[in-house]
């Protein structure tokens, strides 16, 4: 090939690739518009004529497995290289209370499951407070490896990661998503409200009641602010009565 053709080549893949971001900002911009308080970020299977909420707890649970594999060969980030396991999520795949959070930590990595730390202890004890077990429940985060020295994470990490939390949502289909922190919150809601604002409100996310509330590891630093995480728990525990 001529280097006259492989440059007509390269400037027509590039102005293809400045017209699809210009219909994606379009796309946003107009969602905004009209009030969407989220934008989708995995695309809908138009190949599978059985909605995924119609999956059985078996199904569910080999749908996670197949999701959590090709998770675990993620390497669209810088992340990968200092993870020691990805932390995909666990819980039952049928559960009516998702909790998201926002990264693993340490013992997150060590261990390869989300919130088993101080922070986890604590959001246990807030899951046996309304009545239920752990297990009961999914818990998940935003970011699927750890970011260096418990950082928060960056925008294209959570760009990159967000849809494997997305799929995991779509799959499980709960009734109600707990958000924990402003990570899970503004990035599920697309916002940039902060967090002691959202918190204690339901909002729709994709069909589903969503409600923010602050992260057990604030909680660990501010122990005053249990009191409003227990009137926001309460607000889900009579949701999920009804």
């Amino acid at each position: 090939m001529s280097s006259s053709s492989k440059s007509t080549r390269i400037q027509k893949t590039n102005a293809e690739i400045l017209s699809l971001l210009d219909g994606l900002s379009d796309k946003v911009d107009l969602e905004r518009k009209f009030g969407a308080d989220y934008l989708p970020l995995a695309p809908i299977d138009t190949q599978n004529e059985r909605k995924t909420d119609e999956l059985s707890k078996t199904e569910k649970t080999k749908a996670l497995s197949k999701l959590e594999k090709q998770v675990k060969k993620c390497t669209k980030c810088g992340l990968c290289e200092g993870r020691t396991n990805v932390v995909f999520g666990v819980g039952d795949p049928d559960a009516d209370l998702m909790f998201v959070g926002e990264a693993p930590g340490y013992y997150e990595d060590v261990q390869g499951e989300p919130f088993v730390g101080r922070a986890g202890q604590l959001l246990t004890k807030i899951i046996e407070s309304i009545g239920l077990k752990r297990e009961e429940v999914y818990i998940a985060n935003i970011l699927k490896c750890r970011p260096p020295e418990n950082r928060n994470p960056n925008a294209k990490e959570i760009v990159l990661c967000t849809p494997h939390l997305i799929k995991q949502i779509e799959i499980i289909r709960p009734k109600v998503i707990c958000a924990l922190g402003t990570f899970a919150a503004q990035t599920l809601l697309d916002t940039k409200e902060a967090i002691g604002k959202l918190r204690g409100k339901f909002f729709e996310y994709q069909g589903t009641k969503f409600l923010p509330t602050y992260h057990p590891a604030y909680l660990l630093r501010n122990p005053n602010d249990k009191k409003k995480v227990w009137s926001d728990i309460k607000k889900v525990r009579d949701y999920l009565k009804k």
